[in-house]
């Protein structure tokens, strides 16, 4: 897929100090872009707006806390 028109953002718990971070682009037809911030030109992943739907809100739900 062609990703040269993607809109990257980062991701609100991201700083600015260099840290692990990742930016999404959400604006692609039909697929939902992630990648690393510090390595811009790398891999890219790419997921079913519903997969990435999904996938949020199970972070949102707690879905993926660790368990202890």
């Amino acid at each position: 897929m062609d990703l040269s028109a993607a809109v990257w953002r980062k991701a609100s718990c991201s700083g600015d100090n260099g840290g692990q971070c990742v930016e999404v682009a959400l604006n692609l037809p039909g697929a939902v872009a992630v990648r690393d911030s510090k390595d811009s030109e790398g891999p890219k992943l790419l997921f079913p707006p519903a997969e990435w739907r999904a996938f949020v809100g199970g972070i949102k739900s707690g879905g993926f806390d660790r368990l202890t």
